[in-house]
């Protein structure tokens, strides 16, 4: 190799023949920059993957929930009927054929849950003083009770359903009108349908990437 070439076999630049080799310190402080520069972009496309999971899992349950919701409706008529039938079933019979249907029919009510369940739809049932949800319920009216505060929930007459957290039926309750009595209703806390079981909030996406 000529004096006019460069370890590469390319020619010599004036700059490159005025260069000082890099001293050892400054050596290792260019590859821990380098370091710090690969580090962060591995962080980025981990953050960016994570993403494009949850963001892939959230459109596959909007699609599952829009193809199942109006099923999931009707199926809702079936719990209605099933859970009138409870309400008047003689569990305490004294003909075992009148026990037996009734023992029947919870079972039946029991398993149509589940599937709920298994499937998303999941029962919107608020407690005796919650506070009202516009988001998840529906007033029917509105009456004075002693024990409930103003804007909770005196009774339901009908319960809910919500799909992936996508609302299929508001719940029918009556509310405690204005002037009522009772401690003030805590607020509804707002569900993730698309978090982890231990990451509720979801707040574990990098918004970085």
């Amino acid at each position: 190799m000529s004096d006019d070439e460069t370890p590469d076999g390319g020619p010599a630049t004036e700059a490159d023949a005025n260069a000082e080799p890099m001293t050892p310190e400054a050596e290792v402080e260019a590859l821990r920059a380098e370091l710090a520069a690969l580090k962060d972009q591995a962080l980025r496309i981990a953050a960016d993957a994570e993403n494009t999971k949850r963001r892939t899992e959230r459109e596959a349950n909007d699609s599952r929930a829009y193809a199942i919701q109006k099923f999931a409706r009707d199926l809702l008529g079936v719990a209605d009927n099933l859970q009138r039938a409870m309400q008047h079933a003689p569990t305490d019979a004294a003909d075992p054929l009148v026990k037996n249907l009734a023992i029947g029919l919870q079972m039946t009510e029991k398993e149509l849950m589940g599937a709920f369940e298994r499937n998303g739809l999941k029962k919107i049932d608020p407690v005796k003083g919650a506070k009202f949800d516009p988001h998840q319920h529906q007033a029917m009216q509105e009456q004075p009770a002693e024990d409930v505060a103003a804007g909770g929930v005196v009774q339901v007459i009908q319960p809910g359903y919500e799909l992936f957290g996508r609302l299929v039926r508001p719940a029918m309750v009556v509310v405690a009108a204005r002037g009522s009595g009772g401690a003030e209703a805590p607020e509804p806390v707002a569900q993730n349908p698309y978090a982890a079981a231990n990451d509720a909030a979801g707040a574990s996406v990098d918004t970085k990437a």
